[in-house]
């Protein structure tokens, strides 16, 4: 099967988890990576403008693979590795967020930024949205695709979901089922 390229609309730390699939590395060039954040934008800011360099890939990659690792653990109620922790926690002490006050003309605005460089602020971003999702109680929920060749992990929003896209992996398994069915009944 042709990969269609990542899923997005989990939580954002789950989407950077899967951006790792069974063929390979969604985040493999930081063009890739500028894709991704293209898909993820509306989630969180400052990224539309972000220059995307290799240090900011390397970042990124850092925190989705302590990210994964946590979450493994986490979502079956066992202590994640500390380093894993320590490594989101200087993630996002490296880029340390303000909520940046303006006026509009009519009303005071409050804007979530960060300081520090892009591979930093990008870094640190993941790092909070992986925080989130490790210390929200639905953590345990979080269920892999139960296709063979998939390993995207979702949060369920209904507890007989199965597959990560029913479009994607739901009907290859429905399909798959069906021809063995019929392989079957024309054997008999």
């Amino acid at each position: 099967m042709s990969d269609p390229g990542p899923l997005v609309g989990e939580p954002l730390a789950l989407d950077l988890v899967n951006t790792r699939n069974a063929d390979g590395d969604h985040l493999a060039t930081p063009q890739a990576l500028r894709g991704w954040l293209d898909l993820e934008a509306a989630r969180f800011p400052d990224v539309r403008d972000l220059a995307v360099s290799d240090a900011g890939l390397a970042a990124v990659r850092e925190v989705r693979e302590h990210t994964a690792r946590a979450l493994e653990c986490v979502r079956r109620g066992e202590q994640p590795p500390q380093e894993a922790l320590d490594a989101l926690n200087r993630a996002q002490r490296a880029a340390p967020a303000i909520s940046e006050l303006a006026w509009d003309g009519a009303a005071a605005t409050a804007t979530r930024r960060r300081a520090g460089s892009a591979a930093d602020r990008l870094a640190a971003w993941l790092a909070e949205a992986a925080a989130e999702l490790l210390a929200d109680p639905a953590v345990t929920t979080v269920r892999a695709c139960e296709a063979d060749d998939c390993v995207t992990l979702f949060l369920p929003a209904h507890p007989r979901r199965r597959w990560c896209a029913a479009a994607r992996c739901g009907n290859r398994v429905r399909v798959a089922r069906h021809y063995q069915r019929q392989k079957s009944v024309g054997e008999k």
